[in-house]
C-alpha cells in the first residue's frame, strides 16, 4: 500500500491530483486515521487510463494503422523514459 505522496511520485503526478481522484471515486483507496492508502494494482490501473477513448471514426489512421497515442508519448518523454 502506497501513501498518496507516494502514489503521486510513482505515476509522475501532484498529490493534490491523486486526492481529487480518490474524492471522485476514480481512484479506490483506504483511509486509515487520517492517511488515505492506495492499493498499488489499483494504482497501476488507472495509469492506463489516462486518455478518453477515440471516437469511432478517428481510431485509425488514413493508411489504416491504429491512432498513436501522442499524449502518452509526451508524457513518457517528460519522464524521461
Amino acid at each position: 500500500m502506497l501513501t498518496v505522496p507516494q502514489a503521486a511520485r510513482r505515476i509522475g503526478r501532484h498529490p493534490e491530483t491523486v486526492r481529487r481522484w480518490i474524492r471522485s471515486g476514480r481512484l479506490q483507496a483506504q483511509k486509515i486515521g487520517t492517511q488515505h492508502f492506495v492499493e498499488e494494482s489499483d494504482l497501476a490501473a488507472l495509469e492506463h487510463d489516462d486518455q478518453l477513448p477515440l471516437p469511432a471514426g478517428w481510431q485509425t489512421t488514413r493508411w489504416d494503422g491504429p491512432m498513436p497515442n501522442n499524449v502518452r508519448a509526451i508524457w513518457e518523454a517528460r519522464r524521461g523514459r
